[in-house]
């Protein structure tokens, strides 16, 4: 089966899971976040299976989040090491732990972030770079960028407000009552 590809269509999400959007080059990105480099380290930690470490692999390559540098010429070896890209890729995985364990560790959680001087538990937020503020679904909102086509801004009227569930105002249903007969 033919796989669609996302890499040119112009939604940002879709392009970025044109390049990660595999299970197994997540758990990569998490390995080598952690310091792994060499390929032997990456099959021992993810137990993959060869042929698809080394397709996965090449894809990160190819996608410009990982480099591929020599560290031995008698066997030639490589070690794989994460680019600019590739470590921009850090919030993403803390946003997945995060909500991984909020929604789907009901045993608690089994990996926590933690504040590196005092090691108590950190809870992450998304802030803007900017301001400072945390991005909320009440004070953000998507919109269409400079470059957006006539498909995108129809899908980002820039006139919207985002609706939470904090800030949605009830609907109110009037009920019709029969009057009762004296």
């Amino acid at each position: 089966m033919q796989r669609t590809s996302f890499g040119t269509m112009t939604c940002p999400i879709a392009r970025s899971l044109e390049r990660v959007g595999e299970w197994w080059s997540i758990l990569i990105l998490r390995d080598a976040l952690r310091g792994t480099t060499r390929f032997d380290e990456f099959q021992k930690s993810l137990g993959i299976a060869p042929n698809m470490l080394t397709r996965r692999l090449n894809a990160l390559v190819d996608a410009g989040l990982m480099e591929r540098r020599p560290y031995s010429e008698h066997p030639p070896r490589y070690e794989y090491v994460l680019t600019s890209r590739g470590r921009d890729f850090r919030p993403v995985l803390i946003a997945l732990l995060a909500w991984g364990n909020r929604h789907f560790a009901p045993e608690g959680a089994s990996v926590q972030l933690v504040d590196a001087r005092t090691g108590k538990p950190a809870e992450p937020i998304l802030v803007d770079r900017v301001t400072g503020r945390p991005i909320t679904e009440a004070d953000h909102r998507h919109a269409p960028g400079p470059a957006a086509n006539a498909q995108v801004r129809a899908r980002y009227p820039s006139n919207l407000r985002p609706v939470s569930a904090t800030t949605a105002k009830p609907t109110t249903r009037r009920v019709r009552r029969k009057r009762s007969a004296p």
